[in-house]
């Protein structure tokens, strides 16, 4: 009996194309490729992909959709703290996509995507923030996740500079006391591939500062998080 073929979906054609360029980068992402991966003619794509932009927002997408939400009920630092930690694990898990998100080469373009967004700002409004302060904040949190990814996944203990030395050697070679003595001083710090972002420091930080500026002067349903 001859196996039935899986239905071609555009969830499955988006997971096929982060799966992709996971395990091979973006040089590797081609319809031809994808459509060989998920088992039919690359034209066939097309009835679930517009073309590659669209290709690039939906898997953008993907990742914000499995970001985990927390209760709404929770206090809002709870929930801020709560959001970012669950989205830099799903980041981490696709630092090409969040490369991509960062450069403004995709967009999360999908109704479960923006439920993240959504609660995200809902807890910033809780904080007793006006709208337009809320994005600006919402747009600090964004900035601070993405590039806590792509600081872990593209150092420079991690990077090559020209084809015949390492830009860490470089670095050692041309850093020196007399002239650049912070970065001399920090510098094996700097080039040690542990010695990495401190998210949840970050955040303790960020939510430190947003309850002296604003928590701490809410009244109200804001200042318990409730609506």
């Amino acid at each position: 009996m001859t196996a039935r073929r899986e239905t071609l979906t555009r969830e499955r054609v988006l997971d096929a194309a982060l799966n992709l360029v996971d395990t091979q980068g973006w040089a590797k992402l081609s319809m031809r490729r994808l459509a060989a991966m998920v088992g039919v003619e690359a034209m066939s794509l097309y009835n679930h992909v517009r073309n590659k932009r669209d290709l690039l927002d939906g898997m953008a997408a993907r990742v914000f959709e499995q970001i985990e939400l927390p209760d709404p009920e929770l206090p809002w630092p709870q929930r801020v703290r709560a959001l970012c930690h669950h989205a830099n694990i799903c980041f981490s898990a696709y630092p090409a996509v969040v490369g991509a998100l960062a450069a403004g080469q995709a967009n999360p373009r999908s109704p479960g995507a923006l439920r993240f967004i959504d609660a995200l700002l809902g807890a910033l409004l809780d904080a007793g923030l006006d709208e337009r302060a809320a994005v600006r904040h919402y747009r600090s949190l964004l900035a601070m996740l993405f590039g806590s990814v792509l600081a872990r996944t593209g150092d420079i203990a991690d990077a090559t500079g020209a084809p015949d030395e390492p830009i860490t050697d470089w670095f050692c070679r041309t850093v020196t006391a007399e002239q650049l003595p912070n970065l001399h001083r920090t510098l094996p710090a700097l080039i040690d591939v542990d010695c990495r972002p401190d998210f949840d420091h970050t955040i303790d930080m960020f939510l430190a500062g947003l309850q002296a500026t604003a928590g701490e002067s809410a009244s109200g349903p804001h200042s318990t998080g409730q609506r």
